[in-house]
């Protein structure tokens, strides 16, 4: 195994929830392996409340959470990315930031919760809903070993992300 550390970039839109859940899920489970970050195309300004609810109730320490730019990870002393894992359809179609270093990348497109509808136990849910997606997709990658060649392992990135879309 090796001793290097990751940079996995977690992107979508706002960065006020799937990529901060992101960013505490990698945090938590890459046993020190990865150093998770997020950022979105248009930035919030602010994280969701509805998301830092969940995490807290999960035990996540969430101080780290703010809602900020890719731009800021394309900057010349930006840390090099290893990874980088778009989180909804919308951002994918964006022109994105030449990311220096070549990382892979992946489209995992997860439903939006902040646009969920309904109750409170419904926004509630769609929130848990997205977690749990996250969570996998997260477990799936950090239980692949980063040592595959490059070809094959972009091909389990794209198969993470496409076959744990199926509901459980």
């Amino acid at each position: 195994m090796s001793d290097n550390v990751y940079n996995v970039l977690f992107l979508c839109n706002a960065n006020s929830a799937r990529s901060i859940m992101a960013e505490a899920i990698l945090s938590r489970i890459g046993g020190g392996r990865f150093k998770a970050l997020s950022a979105g195309s248009q930035p919030k300004g602010e994280v969701n409340p509805y998301a830092l609810q969940l995490l807290e109730s999960l035990g996540y320490d969430t101080s780290f959470a703010r809602s900020k730019g890719w731009d800021e990870f394309a900057e010349p002393d930006a840390p090099e990315m290893n990874f980088i894992f778009t989180l909804c359809d919308s951002t994918a179609n964006e022109s994105c930031p030449i990311w220096p270093g070549h990382p892979m990348t992946a489209l995992w497109s997860i439903p939006d919760p902040a646009k969920a509808d309904g109750t409170e136990a419904e926004l509630h849910l769609a929130f848990a809903d997205a977690y749990r997606m996250l969570n996998n997709r997260i477990s799936l990658f950090t239980n692949l070993r980063v040592a595959l060649d490059h070809l094959a392992l972009q091909q389990h990135l794209d198969r993470i992300g496409r076959d744990t879309a199926k509901p459980n």
